[in-house]
């Protein structure tokens, strides 16, 4: 009779598997640790690492603490205070819940718990080298819990092989130690580490001591880092947003400074990433990240996070309703802000740099809203009152409404008593704002609009402006399907490649809707008898072309196909650098520019405009 082949593994076996699914690395014991005295009602929680944790690592706090009894208990395999029956794993309000944290943790290394409640007047002191109590006895010790952990993966080379260099290992454990510091204000962190090369012990990392969440992100990632940021707070039926966003200046090249809490537990969630990032859409270049910090609060039986090992991965009840919640909470926050860059003037070099820039190497602003002004102005006049949208912009002083300052005022319609007077005295304000009635505006290098507003100079792209002002038109024409074309007079004939022909075959009733009237003649060519009224005459053959083309490369994920057509179509029928603008024109630009839902980004993700306030030219003029 054959054997069987399938055997029960022994517990030393089967201990350090389970623990490789739980411990991975160093910061896996520290996040656990942590988790366990955040769940012990800890105000203080101190983390001290040697060698990145990989030699030496010790996690007090000065929670409750335990008995001998738990604490024996605690490193028992799925032992728990946190849940007693299957129901209670739909209601988890605590960070730690499966009993399966210092169990592993004591399989793969050499441990010691002193732990004390307020009542006892010893502390427990137990020690276990892989898995193996050593030692029980009583020592003299704060109450709460102080867990050292020496030689992780002591017992199990291959594992330890694994493990990273040590800044790696250190960054992970630095991470970490930030998300929980960000996500619990009202608890004090606080990290040692020896440096590199270092004889001194004990070296403060971070200390995160604020007790709220913006003074916490200062401590963390610079002073005055949130002046780059968003804040927004929005509540729904059984859910609750809030956050920080960073402004499309503050960009990174990697996802490292993205942060999600569900219940003020850091998770990761590709749904909701892709639903805060979308709320860019094109403020930021392809290939950058925004920052932010956000926090979903949710009633436990509306998410699964028993999903992962490392409790990282959560599963949503109702994910396209927390999907729309957030797309909708973090999109509307950026629409509201403010999010015009402020240029500086950077010392002695008289450079003109982004404000947020100052003293922060972080930023990645200097290449994009850096600018150069040399040559003559062109003046031109203000021949008509400003429009709603104008006088709105030129009062930003004076406003205090908590939405956009540039576009918070709402006026009563002409043609009423009320509308009239009020008009007036904004014609009058208007004029003292610019100095008198016929105030100046510039246009510089036929490239930029350059305008007084009472904090400064405002500086308009106009080709940017223009293509975010066309681009808005074309899509709010697709909203309404809507047609404005322009007919030709003479149709015109065009001869596409092969490429070229399947890419206007598959976008075809799109560029209809846009205003191109283009019918299929058979084979390679295609007629023309018609062009959006945005469309400058004498370049329509080119642009179709040049539209299919950039079509073609254009593959940013980011935007839908129809949204890619639309920035395309912006982009060819814009205003250029070098074109001259009558004044008329260049009131009409700004007119329409701060009537657009998202005026401070062109389609591709450029700035359309910055201030340099008055503050900065006074420095500079050593007037202050």
């Amino acid at each position: 009779m054959k054997m069987a082949q399938i055997k029960i593994l022994s517990e030393e076996i089967a201990s350090k598997i389970a623990a490789g699914e739980v411990i991975q690395r160093p910061e896996s014991v520290i996040k656990e640790s942590i988790e366990n005295s955040i769940d012990a009602s800890a105000k203080s929680i101190e983390v001290e690492v040697k060698d990145a944790g990989k030699s030496f690592i010790r996690v007090t706090d000065d929670g409750t603490g335990m008995s001998e009894e738990d604490a024996l208990l605690a490193f028992a395999q799925h032992a728990t205070s946190k849940i007693e029956t299957y129901s209670d794993l739909e209601n988890i309000v605590t960070l730690g819940f499966r009993g399966e944290a210092l169990y592993s943790i004591a399989a793969v290394s050499q441990v010691e718990l002193k732990t004390k409640t307020e009542e006892e007047d010893a502390a427990v002191y137990l020690r276990i080298d892989g898995g193996k109590q050593m030692e029980v006895s009583k020592t003299a010790h704060g109450t709460g819990t102080s867990v050292i952990v020496k030689n992780l993966f002591y017992n199990t080379p291959a594992r330890r092989n694994f493990m990273k260099a040590n800044p790696t290992e250190f960054r992970h454990i630095y991470q970490t130690v930030s998300r929980y510091a960000i996500a619990f204000p009202e608890i004090e962190f606080t990290l040692l580490s020896q440096k590199v090369g270092s004889s001194v012990d004990n070296e403060v990392v971070l200390r995160a001591k604020s007790n709220t969440i913006r003074g916490r992100l200062d401590e963390i990632f610079g002073d005055r880092f949130t002046d780059s940021l968003v804040a927004f707070e929005e509540e729904y039926d059984h859910l609750k947003i809030s956050g920080f966003l960073g402004k499309p200046e503050y960009t990174k090249r990697t996802r490292g400074e993205q942060f999600l809490f569900l219940n003020k537990r850091y998770v990761i969630s590709k749904a909701v990433n892709h639903a805060a990032f979308s709320a860019y859409e094109n403020l930021i270049d392809k290939g950058d990240f925004p920052f932010f910090a956000i926090f979903i609060d949710i009633p436990p039986n509306e998410v699964d996070v028993n999903v992962h090992p490392s409790k990282l991965e959560v599963k949503f009840r109702d994910e396209r309703s927390i999907y729309g919640a957030i797309r909708s909470a973090t999109h509307g926050a950026l629409v509201k802000s403010d999010l015009i860059p402020e240029l500086a003037i950077a010392g002695e070099s008289g450079k003109l740099v982004s404000r947020t820039t100052t003293g922060s190497s972080r930023l990645n602003v200097d290449r994009r809203f850096g600018m150069r002004a040399r040559g003559g102005f062109v003046p031109v006049m203000f021949t008509s009152s400003p429009t709603l949208s104008k006088r709105q912009l030129i009062e930003d002083d004076g406003i205090t409404d908590p939405v956009d300052p540039l576009f918070a005022l709402k006026f009563p319609q002409s043609g009423t008593e009320a509308g009239n007077k009020k008009n007036a005295e904004i014609d009058n304000e208007q004029a003292d704002t610019f100095g008198g009635a016929g105030s100046i505006i510039y246009q510089l290098h036929n490239k930029y609009i350059i305008s007084q507003i009472s904090t400064g100079l405002l500086v308009v792209d106009q080709h940017a402006a223009h293509e975010r002002i066309i681009y808005e038109r074309t899509l709010k024409r697709f909203d309404e399907h809507g047609q404005n074309t322009q007919q030709l007079l003479f149709p015109l004939s065009l001869n596409l490649a092969p490429p070229d022909l399947s890419v206007a075959q598959e976008i075809l009733s799109d560029l209809n809707q846009m205003g191109f009237g283009i019918k299929l003649f058979g084979g390679s060519t295609i007629v023309l008898d018609g062009v959006p009224v945005d469309l400058k005459p004498g370049r329509e053959n080119s642009i179709l072309t040049e539209i299919l083309e950039e079509y073609k490369r254009d593959n940013d994920l980011r935007l839908t196909p129809r949204e890619r057509l639309c920035k395309t179509f912006a982009c060819k029928a814009a205003v250029k650098a070098g074109d001259f603008l009558t004044t008329e024109e260049m009131e009409s630009l700004l007119d329409q520019l701060f009537k657009a839902e998202v005026p401070y980004v062109c389609p591709h993700g450029r700035p359309v405009l910055v201030k340099i306030p008055l503050l900065e030219l006074d420095k500079k003029f050593g007037r202050i």
